[in-house]
C-alpha cells in the first residue's frame, strides 16, 4: 500500500501560490519563446502534459521538470539566487550567535617523550 505524501496534495497556500507563479512565468517564457507545450516538452525529453502540468503549478511535478524548463528557456542562472547562504539573513544570524567570543587559553606543553 503506498503512501501519498499529503504535500503533494495540499501544499501550504504560500507554497502553492509560489508554484502557481513559477507555472505563470514558465508559461509566459514558452509563449515569448514562440514554443508550443510540445516543443518545450521536446526539448527537455518528455510530454506535453509534464509541461502543461508544470505551468499549472501542479506540486507533483518534479523539481527537475521546473528546472529543465527553465534550462530549455535559458533562465536556469536566476537559480543561483535561490537558497544563497550569502543572502539567508536568519541563518548568519544564527551562525553569529553560535561563534565564540574567546579562544580557549592554551594548555602547558608535556615534555614527557
Amino acid at each position: 500500500m503506498s503512501r501519498t505524501n499529503p504535500l503533494l496534495k495540499a501544499p501550504p497556500y504560500p507554497v502553492q501560490q509560489a508554484l502557481e507563479r513559477l507555472g505563470k512565468n514558465l508559461r509566459q517564457a514558452r509563449l515569448r519563446r514562440n514554443l508550443s507545450t510540445q516543443d518545450a516538452a521536446a526539448r527537455i525529453g518528455t510530454n506535453r502534459r509534464v509541461v502543461e502540468d508544470a505551468e499549472k503549478g501542479k506540486p507533483s511535478t518534479a523539481i527537475a521538470i521546473y528546472l529543465a524548463l527553465l534550462w530549455a528557456y535559458d533562465l536556469l542562472g536566476q537559480m543561483e539566487e535561490v537558497a544563497d547562504p550569502l543572502k539567508d539573513r536568519e541563518g548568519l544570524t544564527l551562525a553569529r550567535a553560535r561563534e565564540r567570543t574567546q579562544a580557549r587559553g592554551a594548555e602547558a606543553l608535556d615534555n614527557d617523550f
